[in-house]
Order: C-alpha cells, then sequence, then structure tokens
C-alpha cells in the first residue's frame, strides 16, 4: 500500500474514533463509527489472501450490522424521549437493541466470534489496532450510558466474557487467536466495573491497552505467529524473549506487575459493594487466563526448540520495525503497580 493511501487511512481511523468520543449527539457518533470501520477495513485486507479478505468480509459484516442496531436503537429512543442526546435515555426497548450491539462491536461474549477469525486472517500491526484502538470508541459509548442499560444483561454479558475469554485461549496454538481471546477476556474485567466506578474502566481500559500493545510489538519484532515459533525467540534476542515473558504475565494479571493492579481494584471494589459471588467467579476465570499466558511463558523462556546448528544466537538480528514503541509501553507494562495510588486521585 501507498505510505500517502496508509496515512489518510490512518488519520480517518483516528478521526472516526475522536469524532465519536466528544460527540453528544447519536448521529455523529453512529458517523464516527462507521468512519472507523471503513477506514479499517484496507488495512484488513492489505495482504493479497483468501485469508485477508474473508477476514475483511467477516469484520465489515459484523460491524454493519451492530451499526444497523444502534443507529435503529437510537431512533426509538429519540421516538421515546423526544431527543438525540446520548445522556438522555429513558427505559424503553432500545436499551437491550443498544448494549447488543456495543458488544458486537467490542467482540464481548456471546457475540466474539468474529474476533479471533479476524485476528487470524490479518497481519500482526492490523491485529494489534483491531485489538487496542478500535476498542476505544464503542467503550467510550458504554462509558456515557452505563447508568441506563440493564444491569441484569449487562451482568450476564460481562461474566460470559471473562469466562469464555478463558476458555477459549486454553486450546489454541496461534498467538493471536490467544491474544484475542485475551482481548475478549480482559473487556469482561472492564465492563464488570463499568457500573460500578468508572474511573477504574478507564485506568483498566489504558492499562489493557498499554499491556496489549507491548505484547504485540514483541510478537511483530521476534516474528511469532505460533506457540512453536516462540520457542526459537530466544535466538534473536534474549532480551525481547524477557519482555515478552514479563509482558505475558503482566497480561494474566501476577503482581508485582502493573497487569496485577486492574484485577486488584476491581475484586477489592466488588467485595465492597457486597458481591462477592461475582468477585469469586471473576477471579476463578482470570486462572483460565492465567493457564494459557503461562503456557506461553513456558514454550518462550524455558524451552529449546530442536535444532541442528552449533551455534545459539543468531549472527545477526536487525528488526524490521521500529522498536521505539515497545521501549516506551514495556516500562509501563511492568513497572505501573506502585503508582496506583496516584492513578486513582
Amino acid at each position: 500500500m501507498s505510505p500517502t493511501i496508509y496515512s489518510i487511512i490512518l488519520s480517518s481511523l483516528a478521526t472516526g474514533t475522536i469524532i465519536t468520543m466528544t460527540s453528544h449527539h447519536w448521529l455523529m457518533a453512529w458517523i464516527g463509527l462507521e468512519i472507523n470501520t471503513l477506514a479499517i477495513i484496507p488495512i484488513i485486507s492489505t495482504l493479497h489472501h483468501p485469508r485477508s479478505t474473508e477476514a475483511a468480509t467477516k469484520y465489515f459484516l459484523t460491524q454493519a450490522a451492530a451499526s444497523a442496531m444502534i443507529l435503529f436503537s437510537s431512533m426509538t429512543n429519540a421516538w421515546y424521549t423526544g431527543t438525540w442526546d446520548i445522556t438522555q435515555m429513558s427505559a424503553n426497548p432500545s436499551h437491550i437493541m443498544l448494549t447488543m450491539a456495543l458488544a458486537m462491536k467490542l467482540g464481548l461474549a456471546p457475540l466474539h466470534f468474529w474476533l479471533p477469525e479476524v485476528l487470524q486472517g490479518s497481519t500482526m500491526k492490523t491485529a494489534f489496532f483491531i485489538t487496542t484502538w478500535q476498542k476505544l470508541a464503542p467503550m467510550s459509548l458504554i462509558y456515557l450510558i452505563i447508568n441506563n442499560l440493564s444491569p441484569t444483561l449487562l451482568l450476564l454479558l460481562w461474566l460470559m466474557s471473562s469466562t469464555l475469554g478463558g476458555w477459549g485461549g486454553l486450546n489454541q496454538t496461534q498467538t493471536r487467536k490467544i491474544m484475542a481471546y485475551s482481548s475478549i477476556a480482559h473487556l469482561g474485567w472492564m465492563a464488570t466495573i463499568s457500573s460500578i466506578m468508572t474511573n477504574i474502566l478507564v485506568m483498566n481500559l489504558l492499562l489493557y491497552m498499554t499491556m496489549t500493545t507491548s505484547m504485540f510489538f514483541t510478537l511483530i519484532l521476534s516474528k511469532s505467529k505460533t506457540i512453536q515459533d516462540t520457542t526459537t525467540s530466544w535466538t534473536l534476542s534474549p532480551t525481547l524473549t524477557i519482555i515478552m515473558m514479563l509482558s505475558l504475565l503482566s497480561l494474566s494479571g501476577l503482581p508485582p506487575l502493573s497487569g496485577f493492579m486492574p484485577k486488584w481494584l476491581i475484586l477489592e471494589e466488588l467485595t465492597t459493594q457486597n458481591l462477592t459471588p461475582l468477585a469469586t467467579i471473576m477471579a476463578m476465570s482470570a486462572l483460565l487466563s492465567l493457564f494459557f499466558y503461562l503456557r506461553l511463558t513456558y514454550t518462550t523462556t524455558l524451552t529449546i526448540s530442536p535444532n541442528t546448528l552449533q551455534t545459539k544466537f543468531k549472527w545477526r538480528f536487525k528488526p524490521s520495525t521500529s522498536t521505539l514503541p515497545m521501549m516506551i509501553f514495556t516500562p509501563l507494562t511492568i513497572f505501573m503497580l506502585p503508582l496506583t495510588p496516584m492513578m486513582l486521585m
């Protein structure tokens, strides 16, 4: 793709998200989501391969259906309330449709089946965009209308996402699918706390994007598309292998890494609100995700792929991608836990 065209597409991607995040009118929010969707599709189909075309088609059909549901539910809400203001919502049937549409946009269970397939058919960089930047616009809408949505339906979606995100990743060997199910599980945690404390939701979203960015750039630099590829990543750079291990452990939520902070705060807030059974289920579902994170960590750092070469390291390692994003986000992925009190102020 031409660099000029690529920069225009990325600008459109950013513009669509910013329009949605700053709008107070349902029609403007819908337009921002549409711009966002139309901008990411050429990026998904950059590779001239049937898998890329299939991924772009699945993404387009899913997002188009979700956008149509958002438009219809906002029209229904405007019919009931007489206003298109996002924050002015009444108790009407449009709530359920709007909740399901935003869940489909984000990839929450049980509307998550498109996400692993789309990531598997995309490049690593495209998968990075889908799992990080593409979550901002729908999550900002949830942030604005969370007090008007059905708590029962939200609770069901959040529990299914956290548990199915862990179960789905157990039997995967492709790193992009593992990151897809990791995204689903993390979204379940974010959405669980959204109706209780929105400041923890924002902090969790930012930390999730930070950890996922660090992890994806280590996968891009090591060219690890499968678990088997991670067994030879140490030959490229032992330092990169250590960074990958720490990023995985941070994603799993183990202390004293940054990923422990949101899980700790969410479980603490749930128990404070007398939701101990929900906190117990969430903690148990985190063990499912922890298993496949530890499996990936084990193959990355503690196993050596069989080879006939006498040398252990490749004599030349020239990264094909800039290491600057990884240099910025890796310290944030590892060392943010001591800053927890300051981030909550």
